[in-house]
Order: C-alpha cells, then sequence, then structure tokens
C-alpha cells in the first residue's frame, strides 16, 4: 500500500526540478467497432471514444492541480486500426483516421495512437491498408500516431515490410513538406513492440489488454539530474567524510530518484483511473526529455562524467542510466510497464542536438547507444534525398538490435525535404529542432535490402 504522507513529501522536494507526468494515456479497444461499412465504423469509433474519454482532460487536470505536479500530455491509444479496416480500403483508413481526430480534438487530448499494424511475420490486409495510407493519414490530420511492428524475437525481421516503408517515410515527409516532413515525425517503427507504452507517438493498446485501461508516463530527467549534482557537491564539500564517490554510488542514487519518481506516478495515476472508473494499467518511468534546459538526458550524462556526448564512454554510461531507472521503478511498483528507461530522441533534447551539431554525436555512435537505452534511432533527422533502400537499411540495423538482444527498439527517422547534412530544423514545442545528420555509405546497402523476405528469428526465439 502506498503512503500517501511519504508520496507527498517527495513530490514537494522534488516540485522544482522538472517532475512531472509527462502523459496519462487511456487505453481502449476498438475491436467492438469492426463494421462492413465505413460510415457505421466511424461512427461507433466516435462515440465509443467519447464515452470513455469525455472526462479525461479534466480529471487529469483536477489531480495535477491537488498533488501540485502537472500532467503534461493527456492521450488516448487505441488498439491496432489494421484489425478494424481490414475488409476496407484506403479511403475508409483516411475516414477512419479523421474520425479518431475530430475524436481527440473534442476530447481536448494531444495526440491519439493505435493507427498501427503489426506486420512482423507478414503482411494482412488490414495491415496492408494501413501501410498504403499512412502518407495521406499523417499529411491529413494533426493528432493521429501511427507504429508499426516490423520485428520480433520470435518472428525475425520482415523485411518486405521495412522495403515498403523506406518508400513510404519519404512520401510521408513529402506530403508534409511545408511542415518540414514533420509528418514522418508521428512514425514510430518498432521491433518487439510493447502493449502498455503511454508514449507517443509509439502507444497502441494490445491484444492482451483489457477494456480500457490508464497508463501513465512519468518523466524526470531534471530530478534525476539534480539528485546526481547533490550527492556530487555534498562529497566533494570540505566537511565530507565519505570516501572516493564511484560510478555503483551514482547508480544508487539513480535508483533511488527513480524510485520516489515512480511512486509518485503511481499514486496520480491510481486516482485519474478510479475517478474515471477505468482499470490502472501501468507505470512507465522513462526518462523522456525535452527541448527545455535542465530536461535532459544528455545532461545526466555530462554530470556523469562524459564532457562530450558521444565521445567513448557514452555506451557505457547510458547503460548504467537506463539499468538503475528500471531497477528503481520495479521495486517501488508491481504495475511497471512500457518502456521505463531511458529515451535518447536527438531532437528532443537541446543537449544531444548540441552534441550533433559541435560533430560530438554521429548517426552510427547513437546506434551503438540505443543497443543499451530503451528505444533506438528516436527523432533522427536525416536528408531528404536519403535514398528508400538506405531508409530501410537503418531501421533494419536497429531491428536486428531489438531481435538479437530481445528488447524493443524503434526508429522515427524524419527525411526534411530539401534538407542537407548540417542544416537545423525546428519543429518547436516538444519536439524541438535538431541538425541534419549525415547518413553515410548512401546507396551501399541497396543489393541487401532488395533481397526482401525475412530474416530467421535467431537462436534465442526458441526459450520453450
Amino acid at each position: 500500500m502506498l503512503r500517501t504522507d511519504e508520496i507527498l513529501s517527495t513530490i514537494r522536494m522534488l516540485h522544482n526540478e522538472h517532475l512531472d507526468v509527462r502523459a496519462v494515456t487511456l487505453a481502449l479497444n476498438l475491436n467492438d467497432c469492426a463494421s462492413p461499412g465505413a460510415d457505421q465504423l466511424c461512427r461507433k469509433v466516435y462515440n465509443k471514444i467519447l464515452d470513455k474519454a469525455r472526462n479525461l482532460v479534466a480529471v487529469c487536470d483536477e489531480v495535477g492541480e491537488k498533488y501540485g505536479i502537472p500532467v503534461t500530455n493527456k492521450r488516448i491509444a487505441i488498439s491496432p486500426a489494421a484489425t478494424i479496416l481490414a475488409g476496407h480500403g484506403r479511403n475508409a483508413a483516411l475516414q477512419l483516421a479523421q474520425t479518431l481526430d475530430k475524436a481527440a480534438a473534442e476530447c481536448r487530448v494531444d495526440f491519439v495512437g493505435g493507427f498501427s499494424a503489426l506486420v512482423q511475420k507478414g503482411i494482412a490486409a488490414g495491415a496492408q491498408v494501413v501501410l498504403d495510407s499512412l502518407p495521406d493519414v499523417l499529411a491529413k490530420t494533426e493528432r493521429v500516431c501511427a507504429s508499426i511492428n516490423v520485428a520480433s524475437r520470435k518472428a525475425g525481421i520482415n523485411m518486405n515490410a521495412l522495403q515498403q516503408l523506406g518508400i513510404i517515410i519519404p512520401k510521408i515527409a513529402e506530403a508534409t513538406k511545408d511542415k518540414n516532413g514533420f509528418g514522418a515525425a508521428k512514425l514510430v517503427v518498432f521491433a518487439n513492440i510493447p502493449e502498455d507504452n503511454p508514449f507517443m507517438a509509439g502507444a497502441y493498446m494490445g491484444a492482451g489488454e483489457p477494456e480500457a485501461a490508464i497508463n501513465i508516463g512519468v518523466s524526470g530527467p531534471g530530478v534525476v539530474n539534480s539528485a546526481l549534482q547533490r550527492r556530487i557537491e555534498q562529497n566533494s564539500s570540505p566537511q565530507s567524510k565519505q570516501g572516493q564517490l564511484t560510478l555503483g554510488d551514482l547508480a544508487e542514487e539513480i535508483k533511488i530518484t527513480s524510485f520516489r519518481v515512480t511512486r509518485v506516478g503511481e499514486l496520480i495515476g491510481r486516482e485519474v483511473a478510479d475517478k474515471l472508473g477505468i482499470e490502472f494499467g501501468i507505470v512507465d518511468l522513462s526518462l523522456a526529455p525535452t527541448p527545455t534546459v535542465g530536461d535532459s538526458i544528455g545532461e545526466i550524462l555530462k554530470t556523469l562524467g562524459i564532457a562530450n556526448i558521444g565521445a567513448p564512454g557514452s555506451t557505457a554510461a547510458v547503460a548504467m542510466l537506463n539499468d538503475a531507472v528500471k531497477k528503481g521503478g520495479l521495486f517501488a511498483s508491481s504495475s511497471v510497464g512500457g518502456l521505463s528507461g531511458a529515451f535518447i530522441p536527438v531532437s528532443e533534447d537541446s543537449c544531444l542536438a548540441d552534441a550533433v551539431a559541435k560533430g560530438h554525436l554521429s548517426l552510427e555512435k547513437l546506434e551503438a547507444m540505443t543497443a543499451v537505452c530503451s528505444v533506438g534511432l528516436d527523432m533522427i533527422l536525416i536528408p531528404g534525398d536519403t535514398p528508400p533502400a538506405t531508409i530501410a537499411a537503418l531501421m533494419a540495423d536497429e531491428m536486428a538490435i531489438g531481435v538479437i538482444n530481445n528488447k524493443t527498439t524503434a526508429t522515427r527517422l524524419v527525411p526534411v525535404p530539401g534538407a542537407k547534412a548540417g542544416n537545423t530544423v525546428s519543429f518547436g514545442g516538444l519536439f524541438g529542432s535538431s541538425p541534419i545528420l549525415e547518413v553515410r555509405n548512401i546507396g551501399a546497402s541497396e543489393a541487401f535490402v532488395n533481397f526482401g523476405g525475412r530474416i530467421p528469428a535467431p537462436l534465442q526465439s526458441l526459450g520453450n
């Protein structure tokens, strides 16, 4: 049982250190809305979302105000759109997406995720409809986000799907050229997609989930960084009688701070769920940065002693951070889920973006760091003329990391139309800005990608 007085003291202590509930996501199963006609399908979807989510924002604001912890984003995640689009075409897919957009606006939520398909072992009819419609859907809606799971430990990597996505992603970017290709930032390509992730753009509701659930994403890079800085300052003061401070000591500090933050998230999440009469799902303690100074994963790495992010030691520092966050969260709650670790989205973290601008952090080093962080190549801006086969190969590398290591990995690649390596592009708000990263060895992977087929599951998949 959570002790409210303990949690409130934690809230007071962390109030000025960028602690927030980054996302409250209502996960909602829409499979019972399936209908033979698009109009009927969309009407049922709209009514069900409004029935369940009409009071979501008001309740989040009420609970956030009560505890002095802002709920930054309120979101909806639906069961995969591919399921209810089976038997329909691209026009119905766009109509569904626009209905989701309208319902999200009516409920005043920031995003609705789940325009999704799972294609790790093959592409079913409904999934193909989703893939074909993505350029229209992501260009003609404001709040709809999409995700495609192309790989898993059990199935391997669907290279046919990646071939298609290598073509589709530049089309999405071109369709949103007036926004620097921002539509591509609303699409995440996954290996081992989690069924309860509350973070956009990859949130969706998996088949094993309840009819509806409240999932919480708590984020506090600034809280963790402040705790580390205090520990270092205390240890170096003349009055300190402690011995040499080690990385093990700093990992313990991260773990303790993560424990406290997770307790806060669960308290708020359970209260929101109770007020809405919806089952509580999970707390996802992912250190998701924002462009705000003081709310950065990069700043944590600098506090840990990496002067130039991307220098030798950067991958080890991310690994330590990710592991300590997970340990603290798991100790704090039996309901930890989602991704729960450290994100490194370049454009959304001013410190990481600065490291790219200074030449310290390359695409190759970012890929190495994704082997030990919670997601993958996230919010990576690349030249708009990057060939489709090269984009597919970049995604394939990231999927391989996830499949072989049995972890979730993902890509959010944004080929910015007309932009070249070194140009800086700003999306504004939480999506931030970043220089365009150089993609080397253009075209050298085309023959590999063109073989297509499916890279078989690894030996580890035979765990049964």
